[in-house]
């Protein structure tokens, strides 16, 4: 006889995951006052960092201090944790600077741990979810492997790569998640019979090896930043300063590359046992080596998993080889002769959905209530996951609160970006953020974040009033200091000239605007200070802002034209219950795309694949008729 007795409990919103997606999700919506519930398959997972030892980078430094803009958590947390910081392309322009922070790994995950657990409305639960509840096309809940019960008004999926996770190495083959943690094999399936596209990705890690084996002295050290740059908006320099670790630069050689064509049949990528589709912008070494044939040598960083560990991460060497080829193919490499691997560099494969499912909210378009966040979505990256996550949190809660969803564009954020290629475009590989995908990246840099985002995050309610009326004092400072920059005039004359001449810069003839100084080439704001005697102690992260703004001001002038065109698209509303089959000569793809998709505006059915410009003309001039 069963008496088993089921259990269930009541909670408002409830998230599948709590790695980097779903601690910012858990995190918005307690945040906002709504009781939450975050699972997870181990406790001692929470954030973890399963392959790179940190945050940030190029394109995805933009990522986090957006979602630190609009209240998030992984700023925070990185600056609390971090061990090296450096800014990215400073020999650039500032529209791709990027900030970068090697992590604690350990500490990191431990440090969001505790800030979840500290969370009011908040709850930590760790098991396997395996069933969603749908009923009448509505999110009702979820089921965990006990059988219990968690109902909920909106449930965010977050499940990262867990998803039928397979750990692949060589011929050995493992049906776990990351670092041997277990697998959720079940939940696929329901999301399945809730008609719900599935598809299989596969992303990889090196391995990491012993400290004490490697040689340094052979390597270049790559050093942190003097002045460190926070990620979050809420600390200053002076609150992170500490001493920081190296990385070291060495290089893969032919040698390195002979052992890898010589076992390429040994490789489970090109063997066939490897189904699922990797990311082309972070190969492994072995593809690397075969797709780039022409190249002697790939650049290989060390990078340290913490500051009270040994273990350090071959960054630039990721690999699913056998663990034999995986030795001889390491040692050949300059400083790693003797190297002790610790853990063995893997394949991971790993089910997601199709993006192209969801709505510009993150919320699935045959399932109300349900939302998706990270690398379910085909996503790649820590700091893709964190943003997607927080959207998805957000949004979750305006559902529940019948209001406007929060929906960041692509002239508003990288975050508008993200979302948007995914949502609208797709993808067939595991997507990754670049700055070469945003249109309107000079509006949209790290250092401007919060002027763009933190009126959107206090609006949805995660910006505390004392925030922001920090911020809106600093606008106000950025503001006034350009002005007065615009009005400053600077006498011609021997001293002028002669600090002029001493930055190899022209010299002027009759008195001259600063701001037409800074704009120089061979010129920025800090240079002229010794010509402006009028000139007050500013926070760096002020006059950084004044500075892009007078420099590249011309610029941004012509991308805030391109983005009024932009927004007259974006602006055009298309019904929900718009029949495509029904507008006269549109073309049979345009028709079958449009209907998959389901634009919100005229601007996001431009960008989807298959559309023409042709066939957008056709849909305004019905919409006009209607």
């Amino acid at each position: 006889m069963n008496n088993k007795q089921i259990i269930e409990y009541y909670y408002d919103v409830a998230v599948v995951g709590a790695g980097h997606a779903g601690c910012e999700a858990a995190l918005a919506a307690a945040r906002l006052g709504h009781k939450t519930v975050v699972f997870t398959v181990s406790i001692d997972s929470i954030a973890m960092m399963p392959c790179n030892p940190n945050i940030g980078g190029t394109s995805k430094g933009h990522l986090v201090r957006e979602t630190d803009a609009l209240g998030g958590e992984i700023g925070i947390n990185i600056d609390k944790t971090f061990i090296q910081s450096k800014m990215l392309n400073r020999s650039k322009g500032p529209a791709v600077h990027s900030l970068r922070a090697q992590a604690d790994k350990k500490n990191y995950s431990a440090e969001m741990r505790k800030t979840l657990e500290n969370t009011d409305n908040l709850c930590i639960r760790q098991a396997e979810v395996t069933d969603i509840i749908v009923e009448d096309n509505k999110i009702k809940g979820i089921i965990t492997a006990s059988g219990t019960i968690y109902h909920a008004k909106a449930v965010v999926l977050c499940t990262g790569v867990y998803l039928k996770a397979k750990c692949i190495y060589g011929d050995v083959s493992a049906n776990t998640g990351p670092n041997g943690l277990s697998a959720a094999d079940k939940l696929s399936q329901s999301l399945i019979d809730n008609g719900i596209e599935i598809r299989r990705f596969k992303t990889g890690t090196p391995a990491r090896i012993d400290k004490r084996t490697i040689d340094f002295s052979v390597m270049k050290e790559q050093k942190g930043d003097e002045y460190i740059t926070p990620f979050s908006f809420t600390n200053r320099p002076s609150d992170i300063e500490r001493t920081q670790v190296s990385c070291w630069l060495t290089y893969t050689n032919e040698k390195t590359h002979e052992i890898i064509k010589n076992n390429i049949d040994r490789s489970p990528l090109f063997s066939g046992i490897i189904e699922g589709t990797g990311p082309r912008y972070c190969p492994s070494i072995e593809d690397k080596v075969m797709r780039f044939a022409d190249k002697k040598r790939h650049q290989i960083f060390i990078e340290p998993e913490g500051e009270y560990t040994n273990e350090m991460y071959v960054g630039g060497m990721s690999t699913s080889l056998p663990e034999d080829v995986q030795y001889n193919m390491y040692r050949s490499v300059k400083g790693l002769e003797n190297a002790h691997i610790v853990r063995n560099g893997y394949a991971i494969e790993y089910d997601c959905i199709n993006p192209q499912q969801l709505k510009l909210n993150l919320e699935m378009k045959s399932i109300d209530g349900l939302f998706c966040a990270g690398q379910i979505n085909g996503s790649s990256g820590y700091e893709e996951a964190a943003a997607q996550g927080i959207i998805a949190g957000i949004n979750a809660v305006m559902y529940i609160e019948d209001r406007e969803p929060v929906i960041i564009d692509r002239s508003e954020g990288y975050i508008g970006v993200l979302i948007d290629d995914l949502v609208t475009k797709g993808t067939n590989e595991p997507y990754r953020m670049m700055t070469s995908r945003a249109e309107y990246r000079l509006l949209l840099r790290q250092d401007n974040a919060d002027s763009r985002l933190t009126p959107v995050g206090y609006r949805a309610g995660l910006i505390s009033e004392e925030r922001y009326n920090k911020f809106l004092k600093k606008m106000e400072s950025i503001d006034a200091e350009i002005k007065r920059v615009k009005n400053t005039y600077i006498d011609a004359g021997e001293y002028t000239n002669s600090i002029l001449e001493s930055y190899n810069t022209a010299a002027i003839n009759t008195s001259t605007c600063l701001a037409e100084l800074i704009k120089r080439p061979e010129l920025n704001y800090e240079k002229t200070a010794l010509l402006d005697k009028d000139r007050k102690e500013l926070d760096r992260e002020i006059t950084e802002q004044v500075d892009n703004m007078i420099k590249y001001e011309g610029y941004i002038n012509r991308q805030m034209r391109q983005v009024e065109q932009y927004k007259k698209l974006e602006n055009k509303r298309i019904p929900e219950d718009i029949d495509y089959f029904q507008v006269g000569s549109l073309r049979k793809e345009a028709v079958q795309k449009l209907d998959s998709i389901r634009p919100s505006s005229i601007g996001q059915a431009s960008r989807i694949s298959g559309v023409s410009p042709a066939d957008i003309s056709v849909l305004l001039v019905y919409l006009k008729g209607k």
